[in-house]
């Protein structure tokens, strides 16, 4: 599978927003980069994203993440592998991208209530929302992944 056309190249205007809001998760997060990354990952897995899935996982692996730990993130919940920091965010970012009932349950609200500040979840909705549509856009136009180098895009600073 080879991608359609460039999209970035042909619709940098409309790319370029895209582009901020990654920028600004990676410039000053309240959330740390690494929990960030991984639920990059785990959303990344769950819309079957295999540039995402590459770049992210390269990414971990080059701030010093186990490549136990990302061998088993599509099971978190199955390991203790995972703190209750990252599980509740995993469980929050998996349920802004399922929408199961069009809704994010409560229980999954309360317990990321009792870990994350409102700024944190508010920025942790931010980033699963942003790699959602990082992977629908690279789906959509066959992004192929398999070439990322880590920090390639640091200077767009691209989810």
């Amino acid at each position: 599978m080879s991608h359609r056309f460039n999209p970035i190249e042909k619709g940098f205007p409309v790319t370029k927003a895209l582009f901020s809001m990654g920028a600004y998760l990676h410039r000053d997060p309240v959330v740390e980069q690494p929990l960030l990354h991984l639920i990059y990952l785990r959303v990344s897995q769950i819309n079957g994203c295999a540039f995402c899935i590459d770049m992210h996982s390269k990414d971990l692996l080059a701030m010093g993440e186990s490549a136990q730990r990302l061998l088993l993130l599509d099971a978190w919940r199955e390991t203790g592998l995972y703190s209750d920091r990252e599980r509740a965010a995993f469980a929050w970012a998996e349920a802004i991208t399922r929408l199961q009932d069009r809704e994010v349950p409560d229980d999954v609200y309360e317990e990321a209530r009792e870990i994350f500040s409102e700024e944190e979840l508010t920025e942790l909705t931010f980033a699963a929302m942003v790699i959602n549509s990082y992977n629908r856009f690279n789906i959509a136009f066959q992004i192929t992944g398999g070439n990322y180098v880590p920090g390639m895009f640091n200077a767009k600073a691209a989810v």
